[in-house]
């Protein structure tokens, strides 16, 4: 197959994907509506620990600060200081862009297991910070933003989020920006020196390639990607609360990519599509829904060994991103 044919395929398939999901806007019942709303943008963390960890390599336990950092970076102007709905937006981004800047610069200096260790010590650090300033954030019980500071003027209308329709098709807007985002990323000379860093960083740096500028890159761009996730959380539903920068939101994204197929540009969607209504399905049939659940994922991983789509990719549609 030409590399022309090829990349035409690959964003045909990419827009189908995208146009599906508004099509789905106009034919789901109101409560899965909403829950793909969610979905569509926890996928778009997974999108952001994906690059890290599917194309670089780097095993990350704490994306929950960044995903966190873009939930608070957007919610606490909006809710404390009166900002608007744009601005708390690029306030989410901004915060993104710090942190995953500072943790970058220093974490990069370990690899391996020792990356992974010292990423987590730095999310409990910032979780623990949400709870300590429990007067601004309310720690766990979190704070909810009012429907009014919710809402952008757009001439003589309003566009306002807490609308389900509007809510949904903002969550396919962000989906579609991180998706392209990232496939232009992986697919760009950058995106192959990722993957030659995740394959053999030794070789790649003798070749006169800068691995510590590339993987700071990586990090950044993750970040930045799971704050825009954050953000939108924050102002899509309503809710910012110290829950999302536990532990367990940096473990979330890494089984939905695992799932999914990591170093593939739609396996987290597949991954938190599948994940997030396996548990909502049998939590609704047995109080021991996790026992099921982890049956499933058992049996996922052994006949997918990489993942959903990695396994598609591997055994029968080998143009796959």
């Amino acid at each position: 197959m030409s590399g022309d044919g090829e990349t035409a395929k690959v964003y045909t398939l990419h827009a189908a994907v995208v146009a599906l999901l508004v099509a789905l806007n106009f034919i789901l019942p109101e409560y899965h509506h909403g829950v793909l709303a969610r979905v569509l943008v926890l996928a778009v963390f997974a999108m952001g620990y994906n690059l890290l960890f599917g194309y670089v390599g780097l095993l990350s336990l704490g994306h929950a600060m960044f995903f966190s950092a873009g939930l608070y970076g957007a919610g606490l102007p909006l809710y404390h200081l009166g900002w608007g709905v744009p601005a708390a937006f690029a306030g989410g981004i901004g915060a993104g862009i710090l942190v995953s800047l500072v943790i970058g610069l220093l974490a990069l200096r370990t690899s391996g297991v020792a990356f992974m260790i010292v990423t987590m010590m730095f999310a409990q650090v910032f979780y623990l910070t949400t709870l300590y300033f429990g007067e601004w954030t309310r720690g766990d019980e979190g704070l909810v933003l009012q429907q009014q500071s919710r809402q952008v003027a757009l001439g003589a209308g309003t566009l306002d989020l807490t609308n389900p329709t509007t809510r949904y098709l903002m969550a396919v807007a962000l989906f579609a920006a991180a998706l392209f985002a990232t496939l232009a990323i992986v697919r760009s000379r950058h995106g192959r020196v990722l993957v030659a860093i995740r394959e053999n960083e030794e070789r790649t740096r003798m070749l006169g390639y800068d691995t510590f500028a590339n993987k700071l890159a990586a990090v950044v761009t993750s970040g930045i990607i799971c704050a825009a996730a954050g953000a939108a959380y924050a102002l899509l539903f309503g809710y910012i609360g110290s829950t999302f920068a536990s532990v367990q939101y940096s473990i979330l994204p890494l089984l939905w990519v695992l799932l999914g197929g990591a170093a593939t540009t739609l396996g987290p969607l597949v991954g938190t599509v599948f994940m997030y209504y396996v548990i909502d399905i049998t939590s609704s049939y047995t109080s021991a829904y996790m026992l099921v659940v982890g049956l499933v994922l058992i049996l996922l991983v052994i006949w997918f060994r990489k993942g959903v789509l990695g396994t598609v990719r591997e055994r029968w549609v080998r143009w796959l991103p």
